[in-house]
């Protein structure tokens, strides 16, 4: 398996160089403790534990993968100690308030540990990760009462969370949810139903696990309008809060998967399981997209860490594995053959890699800085700045969750082909990086989810294109500053000014027909998102080496110079062989929805 190695330099690049978030924090009400004394000494003790602890792990948890038996999940050798140390280091509550036990810093610190973590292991990461989700959920829209009786052991870690929406019958379509919620006269409520594909939904590691779960009321309205939303713990708790008798929820089974063969996938059966309401009734749904979009981004590191890892895998064997000489000569006329990175199909496959983490890594970390003003207007009790916070976030998710993760699919199976046959063999682990990816294209809805969510709410019905012409206008105001410059950078705000308009064109001529012909979106929003995702990327990368290249001419960067030139390289790159790849998916997202729909039903057959 390939050796992790945190990528720090790039990480505090983006930090503290092109996105300021020492100047985003002293601006933030719960930004105060996020010194960059404090942030350096996260970003090192994350990497130990990442370096040392998890990444060990990674293999050895995908070959052995959890045991299920009677109800009961064990996971594999030393992920129960590995999370002992995760608890005993306070990393849970790294950005949660300091009233329950967390450290109360802003969100973004909490991804920059969670991209570091996922890169380790992923399978282990989903453990702690998904009771991030489960605390917003809480913190967002518990009582009182239910904050300070589940916060405490969920931000120390002592407990995990989880949350149930699939079942059999529905993934997608939450409106055919079937689990009951029968009222009790204590005030609680008996869940009966099933859940499947829950992640970490039964395990080993701690001492509870809190269910965020979606049922339906007697009577409640039939859709996604009569859903409401419960937690339900494993065990229940005695007065005195301490964890008493198990609640009828129990693991039938876990799920024979591709891959993240280390997180138990549970299916949970309720067998009037005690639940207590959180949020109001019928209005589950609602609150659950706390617990969502949470997990979407979560799920967009995903596509950062696979390129990360496949990455670091791939490079040492492209320097060290040997095969036929260079076209343009002999490069180690010492040796029997070239190293393959002297080969421009592999330096191809190894900078598609390298652009897509590094490019990813800085719109999540942007999209990150939004979620931290989102928090603080919600501790501000300033409902209309969390709102404005919320639909900005709400245009980053789809685009960064469903791109970032078909970009990362793409690179884990590059990271395979760098190998040639031995990324095949499980030995070398290239081959686990590519299906613990795969999955992530999947799960908290599918890219086609996203694309749809993109095009379909968030531009057509939310805001009517605004969205895109905001984003585009804060382009346009960098573009145009560098536009005239000569060099790289000046060539990339050139090519950004074109891409702007072209976006906002694209936004509107889809509007237009989407007005007369209904089918567009479903047909147009798979390509229209992939296209936001070039132009997006492409702005992040911009930023990247025009910083890069005012640290060069100030000489300020000498020490780093290597760095700096590589990020001015790769941004070039990107901008002259990825970035491209968007006018194929204008033209698609253009094209005739009868392309698409005209064929009959009955002509789907073998021939």
């Amino acid at each position: 398996m390939p050796a992790y190695k945190a990528p720090l330099r790039d990480m505090r690049f983006l930090i503290n160089e092109v996105l300021d978030f020492p100047g985003h924090y002293r601006k933030l009400s719960n930004g105060a403790e996020a010194t960059p004394e404090m942030v350096d000494a996260i970003l090192d003790g994350a990497a130990a534990l990442c370096e040392e602890v998890l990444a060990p792990l990674n293999q050895s948890g995908d070959q052995e993968g959890c045991h299920f038996e009677k109800g009961t999940v064990t996971t594999p050798k030393g992920f129960k100690e590995a999370y002992r140390q995760f608890v005993d280091g306070g990393w849970q509550g790294v950005a949660f308030p300091v009233e329950y036990g967390g450290q109360g810093l802003p969100m973004s610190v909490n991804v920059f540990k969670s991209e570091m973590m996922g890169a380790a292991n992923w399978a282990f990461a989903m453990y702690p990760g998904l009771t991030v989700g489960c605390l917003n959920t809480v913190l967002e829209y518990g009582t009182e009462a239910q904050k300070a009786l589940y916060l405490p052991r969920l931000v120390s870690g002592e407990w995990t969370g989880t949350m149930c929406l699939t079942e059999p019958q529905c993934g997608t379509d939450l409106g055919q949810v079937k689990t009951r919620a029968e009222p009790q006269p204590d005030g609680t409520y008996a869940l009966t139903g099933t859940k499947i594909f829950i992640s970490a939904g039964e395990h080993d590691l701690a001492e509870n696990i809190i269910h965020i779960v979606l049922a339906r009321l007697p009577g409640a309205p039939a859709g996604t309008r009569g859903i409401s939303l419960f937690i339900v713990p494993k065990f229940l708790l005695n007065a005195d809060g301490s964890v008493g008798a198990r609640n009828p929820v129990n693991c039938g089974a876990i799920e024979h998967k591709m891959g993240i063969h280390g997180n138990a996938t549970a299916v949970l059966n309720f067998d009037g399981a005690t639940g207590y309401m959180i949020s109001e009734p019928n209005r589950g749904l609602e609150a659950m997209f706390t617990f969502m979009n949470t997990a979407r981004i979560g799920t967009a590191i995903q596509g950062v860490v696979h390129a990360e890892q496949a990455f670091q895998g791939a490079l040492p064997y492209a320097k060290e594995r040997r095969s036929m000489r260079a076209l343009s000569g002999k490069k180690e006329a010492d040796q029997v053959a070239d190293a393959l990175i002297w080969h421009a199909d592999v330096r191809r496959m190894l900078l598609t890699q390298k652009a897509v983490a590094e490019g990813g890594r800085a719109m999540i970390y942007a999209a990150s800085i939004v979620a931290d003003k989102m928090y603080a207007a919600s501790l501000e009790k300033d409902a209309a700045k969390q709102a404005k916070f919320d639909n900005k976030l709400g245009f980053y998710t789809p685009i960064i969750k469903g791109f970032l993760t078909e970009l990362g699919v793409e690179s884990a199976s590059l990271g395979m082909q760098v190998f040639g046959g031995h990324g095949y063999i499980a030995e070398h682990g290239m081959e686990q990086i590519l299906r613990d990816a795969r999955i992530s294209t999947l799960y908290e809805g599918t890219t086609g989810i996203q694309a749809l969510d993109l095009l379909g709410r968030k531009v057509l019905l939310s805001t009517k294109g605004r969205c895109v012409w905001d984003f585009t206008g804060i382009i346009v105001r960098f573009a145009r500053t560098r536009a005239f410059a000569g060099g790289p950078v000046g060539k990339m705000a050139r090519t950004l000014l074109r891409r702007s308009l072209q976006w906002n064109i694209l936004t509107g001529r889809i509007m237009l027909r989407a007005s007369k012909d209904r089918e567009l979106v479903g047909s147009a929003s798979f390509d229209y998102l992939m296209y936001s995702g070039y132009v997006m990327m492409a702005y992040f990368w911009a930023l990247q080496a025009a910083r890069a290249a005012e640290m060069l001419a100030s000489g300020k960067g000498s020490e780093s110079a290597e760095f700096y030139t590589a990020k001015i390289q790769t941004a070039e790159f990107y901008f002259e062989r990825l970035l491209p790849r968007a006018d194929a998916h204008r033209i698609g997202a253009l094209s005739p929805t009868s392309s698409v729909m005209q064929m009959d039903k009955d002509h789907f057959v073998f021939q």
